[in-house]
């Protein structure tokens, strides 16, 4: 337990110490240096017990890396269940920050409900609902309704 809290306590006093620089502003398996050593050096770290070496840059140019891609798909998918009666399908694209697509989906009156829906950055979410069909409703039944009397348990 105390070599952790140890541990925990040097890598504090390194970072405290300035040896590690944290400007980049991205996450790196690569810890960099102030030291202006020059080139690339490695300067060893204390870390869960272990010296473990980490490369510096030192004063080499530093390049930063657009991570960003342009998203972009399209996707289909589907169910045609007779079994369970679970119909429903589903489309859509998306190009950038344009999103358009469709979902249908078999309701229990029998009618289907069509979404159509696009989003973007400028207007939201819009989405437009269609129903088609003939909606199915069991009929009433009339008469007399029997119903057992309840048992009696000992």
């Amino acid at each position: 337990m105390y070599s952790k809290i140890l541990s925990v306590l040097a890598i504090a006093a390194v970072a405290q110490a300035g040896v590690l620089d944290y400007s980049h502003g991205h996450a790196t398996s690569y810890a960099s240096s102030n030291l202006g050593l020059g080139h690339e050096h490695v300067v060893p770290v204390v870390a869960h017990g272990y010296n473990a070496p980490v490369l510096s840059h030192g004063n080499s140019a530093h390049h930063d890396v657009d991570y960003y891609a342009h998203p972009k798909y399209e996707f289909n998918y589907g169910v045609q269940d007779g079994h369970t009666g679970d119909h429903k399908t589903q489309h859509e694209v998306r190009d950038g920050d344009l999103v358009k697509g469709s979902y249908t989906v078999a309701e229990p009156d029998g009618t289907l409900r069509t979404v159509h829906y696009t989003a973007d950055d400028h207007n939201g979410f819009n989405a437009v609902v269609e129903k088609s069909g003939h909606p199915v409703h069991p009929a009433p039944v009339h008469g007399k309704v029997l119903v057992a009397a309840p048992a009696y348990y000992h």
